[in-house]
Parts: C-alpha cells; structure tokens; sequence
C-alpha cells in the first residue's frame, strides 16, 4: 500500500511537473518576422522602456524611467520620444521626460510649469511644438519643447479631456472627453473650441483616417465607435464592438481600422469605406477552457501600426507581451516579451 501510495505520489508529481512546463513553453514569446526599425514598450508598473531590435524581435536594453507612463510621442526627427506620467497614484502628471534615440539615454526630465495634469499628446508640424491634453484643467496646451513653455491654453469645455489626434490637412485637433462622452473640435487658427460632438458613454480614444475624412472615437463604457464626418462634424455612424474598446488605430493606407477591446481580449478589424466588421481576432487564453489554463487572460490595450503598412503591433498587458498582427491576413504572427503591464508603443527607423 506504502508503495502504491509512494508512485502515485511520484506520478502525480510528474504531471504537475510536465503540466507547469507545458504552460511555461506555451507563455514563451514567439517571433520569426524580419522588419526593420526598433519598436519603444513602455511598462507601466515595471516603470522602465524597452527597446526592441525587429529585425531579430531581441531586447537591446531598457532604461528605468521612474515613473507610471500612459502615453508616448516621437518628434518629428525621430531624435527623442516624449513620455506624460498622468494616471499614477504617486504622481500630479506635470512631468514630462525626454528620451534621446541617439544615446539612448533619457537626457531631460521636465516640470512644466502651471502643474500640469498631461495625459494626450500630438505632434504639430512645426519640429519643436507639441501638443498637450490636461486631463484635470480639461484644456488642449501647445508647449513648445525647445523653451519649455506652454505657448496656447486652449479649454476644451468638457470634463475628463484625455486623448487628441491632429487633422492631417487642416488646423483642426480632436479631443476625447471622458468625463462629458464627448469630442471637441478646437480650431487652432482662432484657438477656440468649434463645436463640441456628442458621442456615447465614456468616450477615450481617436483616430483620424490618414485622408482626413473621418475622425473615430472609442466609447469603452458604450462598447462602441463613433465615427465622425470631419467635415460636417457629425456623428454619421455608431459601430458595436467588443467589450470595453481602449486605443483604435487606422492602418496606414487607411482601408482598415483597429480597436482594442481591453474587457474581451480581442481586436475588431472594421473596413473603413462599408464600416463592416471584417474580422474580431481572438488573442489566446480566454476563448476556450484549454486557453484559459494555458495563456495568460489577455488585455489589449494599446495599438501601433508598423510604418510597411504591413504589421500591427498590440500590446496585451496581462499577459506581458506585444501581439504582432499581419494586416494582410489579420491574424497574430507571433509575440513579443516585455516587462510588466506594456502599454505605450513608439517606433524607429
């Protein structure tokens, strides 16, 4: 009896053994693509930047940033990449820190003056003005990044501004108001809100078509997308999505849109002209029981588009890993590992 007891003890423990590295195996990051340029992962609770060479998907360094970073912009040159730390527990949001792509180092870290609550940014044509979204002042800031001074304060009128995207052909920048589930359009010409479009609740992320056309908005507590004509500034359009919809994302022709959907752990693919739904894109791990044992509950919650046109990057937070996407046949060609909670993406040549 001793003995029977003694091997399935054994046997037990061996297929607890075999199981646990079965899901260790199965977790590993998975990449064989062969693209150029080095993709920028900020971890928000491991507090750091990874750097990542695409060409081979190794690690190349990751440099500490000491602070919770939502959001990252590159400059025009493509010389420094710009982080906001507003969400953070342990942080008023009015710092701003700079990351050099030459030395890889991060060379500057600002204190904008007013205590600022930064959140959203957006890149303006000219190389050293960006533009700024207060989340707490609810007002959309042109800083300039070479005096470090707010040059324009510009309210929003809403409550909760969080995301903007800037209109590719004219003076016009988009604002996502969560508080008040809304979008202000703000005239850069005249520095003033031009209208405020009512969307559905908790509208959080934008994006407008590469054309110009359409500006779509992410409603995360409708489950849904507005989309926008950028002209008449009307909702013409209120697509269903999956649950809790964070960053949407153009592909770069601009045939194609994507959404994140956090709640759900899938992406929704919409063809931009018919506003069809041409594919929803499962990440592993929380369609079948078999996922759910083996991968991590995924949460997509941030979007990059590779500049090919040819790859998109997801990243899933839960899980620590970017999900890359090929944009021709919509479907996950592999990953990459990360740190802890990735959010933030940037890209390099």
């Amino acid at each position: 009896m001793k003995k029977r007891i003694k091997y399935v003890s054994l046997l037990v423990a061996a297929l607890y053994f075999l199981a646990v590295m079965v899901i260790l195996i199965t977790r590993l990051p998975s990449y064989d693509i062969r693209i150029n340029g080095k993709l920028y992962v900020v971890n928000k609770v491991s507090r750091d930047v990874q750097v990542i060479d695409l060409t081979n998907g190794r690690e190349l360094f990751k440099i500490p940033i000491a602070m919770e970073c939502h959001e990252a912009l590159v400059s025009k040159d493509q010389r420094f990449i710009y982080f906001t730390n507003f969400g953070a527990l342990d942080s008023d949001g009015s710092i701003v820190k700079r990351f050099n792509t030459k030395t890889n180092t991060i060379d500057k870290t600002i204190d904008i003056e007013g205590g600022i609550s930064a959140n959203g940014m957006a890149c303006l044509d000219e190389q050293d003005k960006v533009l700024l979204v207060d989340y707490v002042s609810n007002s959309l800031l042109v800083w300039n990044t070479t005096t470090e001074n707010i040059e324009r304060e510009i309210p929003t009128e809403q409550k909760k501004s969080h995301l903007a995207v800037l209109h590719p052909k004219e003076p016009k920048v988009f604002v996502t108001n969560m508080g008040s589930s809304s979008v202000s359009v703000i005239d850069l010409e005249t520095n003033k809100v031009e209208k405020i479009i009512t969307c559905k609740p908790g509208t959080e992320s934008i994006d407008v078509r590469p054309d110009g056309s359409e500006v779509w908005a992410t409603n995360k507590d409708d489950n849904s997308v507005c989309v926008i004509n950028s002209k008449t500034l009307e909702v013409i359009d209120v697509l269903p999505t999956g649950k809790e919809p964070l960053k949407i994302k153009f592909s770069i022709d601009g045939k194609y849109c994507l959404v994140a959907n956090a709640g759900d752990g899938t992406v929704s693919i919409y063809k931009s002209n018919t506003k069809e739904l041409v594919k929803t894109i499962y990440i592993p791990g929380k369609k079948t029981l078999v996922q759910r044992i083996l991968y991590h509950t995924p949460r997509p919650v941030n979007i990059l588009m590779h500049p090919n046109g040819r790859y998109a990057f997801v990243s899933n937070s839960n899980a620590s890993k970017i999900e890359v996407i090929d944009m021709e046949h919509f479907q996950i060609l592999g990953n990459l590992g990360t740190g802890e909670i990735p959010d933030a993406m940037a890209f390099t040549q």
